[in-house]
């Protein structure tokens, strides 16, 4: 059994074995749901999906469970950042932010392999390293980012409009030349860049003529990562995967967001990978779903305890399962999960604490294991110490799934 939960965790990594040098750069346009996105229909984000796909995707956690989140931008950038809803990361908006560190980040994820990974930062919002991220900062274990280009709206000689204000088009318009000037130099194995003006955009114009030219805009930026992209893989030996998505859609306006309408949770992903499995363009396709699909690009290895809280399913490669829910009825509760016709076991496990949200650990007891393609376990409480909270993991050779009960 602990060689099949090896295998289970270690095919996440090894996935991404291969020849050639691997690189990751994910960007983050702000606030452009789904509808939007594919009515503009902006050149860059849909010729990088030409070279791999496109799919509409969801955020805002499980509405009416416990992993509702906010659709606000920080929020989504968390989701994106650690593979986890808002119950973990928690961060519930953009300010007086305390995020939980001990859900690691991706950023943390890369500078904890045995290999030597070089992150950078393109931002217009210094918050994304200091806070969210948690650069520098003790929870975080002194994580550090190799490259940084942000502040760029806390300099008071430049980048201002007539009125003093950050000119964050113009931030942002930075922040995609300094991103793309060093993918071309310095080819970092991760970087993130975040995009700003299109969010701020929407607010003031609601959906327009207006939005459009800068979505438009925006996306004229963003060309110049593309380029220096095809660029590295075209002179260097190297394979990369390229993701644009956005945090959160808006109301039907266009001028506001937070909710839990469909248009508010209405995201999307654009990508130029092309081993893309079933997830990918399934209803269930989520934010946290970004997460698992680059440490399976990259062969990043992840803690067990790790790998038992995200809540994405990676996109990328084989994905057996998907979709665990929980039907408790007496003191029985009946596990189900979606599965295509994978011949392999699944390993069920149970835990009846949650010391990881505090910085613990927890006590994971295996319950028995089945062929995935049942997609259903019963599992008997009577038998586990009690509480009024189970956590429940699912874990086959190629993806975990967890779910909470709260009794």
């Amino acid at each position: 059994m602990k060689r099949i939960l090896f295998v289970a965790l270690a095919l996440l990594a090894i996935a991404g074995a291969q020849a050639s040098t691997r690189k990751v750069v994910y960007v983050v346009l702000d606030g452009i749901p789904a509808d939007y996105i594919e009515r503009v229909h902006p050149a860059t984000v849909f010729d990088v999906a030409r070279c791999g796909g496109y799919a509409r995707a969801y955020t805002g956690g499980e509405i009416g469970a416990y992993s509702q989140t906010p659709t606000i931008s920080a929020v989504g950038y968390m989701n994106i950042l650690t593979g986890t809803w808002l119950n973990k990361h928690n961060v519930p908006g953009n300010s007086n932010l305390e995020p939980n560190y001990n859900y690691w980040s991706l950023f943390r994820i890369a500078k904890e392999q045995k290999r030597d990974c070089k992150t950078a930062l393109f931002s217009s919002w210094t918050d994304n390293r200091t806070v969210l991220i948690g650069a520098g900062r003790p929870e975080t274990d002194n994580l550090q980012i190799d490259i940084v280009r942000d502040g760029y709206e806390l300099d008071k000689s430049r980048l201002r409009r007539a009125d003093g204000s950050a000119d964050i088009f113009a931030i942002d318009s930075v922040v995609c030349r300094e991103a793309a000037e060093c993918i071309r130099s310095e080819a970092p194995d991760l970087s993130w860049v975040y995009l700003w003006y299109t969010d701020d955009a929407f607010h003031g114009h609601g959906d327009g003529n207006y939005v459009d030219t800068y979505v438009r805009k925006t996306d004229e930026q963003v060309a110049h990562i593309w380029e220096a992209v095809k660029y590295r893989e075209k002179n260097f030996d190297e394979e990369w995967m390229v993701i644009i998505t956005t945090d959160h859609g808006r109301d039907e306006s266009g001028h506001h967001h937070g909710g839990q309408s469909a248009r508010e949770r209405s995201v999307w992903i654009s990508t130029n990978v092309d081993d893309l499995n079933s997830r990918f363009g399934d209803p269930a396709l989520s934010l946290v779903d970004i997460l698992p699909s680059i440490c399976r690009f990259m062969g990043f290895e992840m803690p067990r305890d790790q790998a038992f809280e995200k809540d994405g399913v990676s996109f990328y490669g084989k994905a057996d399962i998907g979709e665990l829910t929980t039907h408790p009825y007496d003191n029985v509760v009946e596990l189900r999960w979606n599965c295509g016709r994978s011949g392999d076991d699944a390993v069920v496990y149970i835990s009846t604490t949650n010391n990881f949200k505090t910085g613990g650990r927890d006590e994971w007891i295996e319950v028995g294991r089945v062929k995935a393609r049942e997609g259903t376990f019963t599992v008997d409480l009577d038998k586990y110490p009690k509480s009024r909270f189970y956590k429940f993991a699912v874990a086959t050779p190629n993806t975990v799934l967890n779910r909470w009960l709260m009794k």
